[in-house]
């Protein structure tokens, strides 16, 4: 598989602010998306403050280092970004190189299982994608100080996904592909449960040996055709309205 340009990723990332804006999983201009930047394990790009995620272009993108300074030149409208979007984001991008996007978002639904004490339950197909493959992070405040770094880190382990108790959702992946599907399914694991719970019947669980093994299926060798396919889909929803790079 040929190596994907800058040109690609700032596309592709667009498109999924887009989408994360066409499943009604934005919060305006107060959570974030970002991509490592190819060839480098220092830049990556994020969205420019104040731009909504329904009108994110690949130019709206900011290419910051580690340290939060923009890489590209333009005036400080033009380059600003959230400050506690670069601590959560830095500090992923930093330590695992294994992931090339990282996704956060504020949904109600997801805020509703973070502040739940049992955080996401293993009662749906949805949620068990992520058994035992989902860290919990305590919340310390708004995302300002750098020091939480190495905390969000230890929290997240080697995990792809991860729920910021009482603040929002996590999901990342080795790929803008892979984002997509793990903060879709989280997402909708979440909105899964608050439904259940509501009804106020007894919830069934699957026993421990089903949900390891369903969440092993996940992880079968297919599994990134299907990441694949599910993106190529999702990128349809947003035809004709998307600017796409030949």
């Amino acid at each position: 598989m040929q190596e994907p340009t800058e040109a690609r990723v700032r596309d592709e990332l667009a498109a999924l602010y887009r989408l994360v804006a066409h499943f009604r999983m934005t919060d305006l201009i107060d959570t974030h998306i970002s991509a490592r930047v190819p060839g480098t394990k220092h830049h990556f790009l994020i969205n420019r403050y104040g731009v909504l995620f329904h009108e994110m272009r690949p130019q709206d993108l900011v290419k910051i280092d580690l340290d939060g300074n923009p890489v590209d030149p333009g005036d400080a409208d033009s380059q600003l970004v959230n400050a506690a979007g670069f601590t959560i984001h830095s500090a992923v991008h930093a330590a695992r190189h294994d992931l090339a996007c990282v996704v956060h978002t504020h949904t109600a639904d997801g805020i509703a299982v973070a502040c739940q004490r049992d955080g996401l339950l293993p009662i749906t197909q949805h949620a068990l994608r992520f058994y035992n493959r989902l860290g919990y992070h305590d919340y310390q405040g708004i995302a300002l100080d750098l020091e939480e770094r190495e905390s969000l880190v230890a929290s997240l382990g080697r995990h792809k996904a991860m729920i910021l108790r009482n603040h929002g959702l996590l999901a990342a992946g080795s790929s803008v592909a892979e984002a997509f599907v793990n903060i879709y399914y989280l997402e909708r694991a979440c909105q899964a449960q608050v439904k259940a719970q509501s009804a106020g019947a007894p919830l069934v669980f699957p026993s421990e040996a089903v949900c390891e093994r369903t969440a092993s299926q996940f992880e079968r060798p297919t599994a990134p055709i299907y990441t694949q396919r599910v993106w190529t889909a999702a990128r349809r929803l947003l035809e004709p309205d998307l600017e796409t790079i030949e």
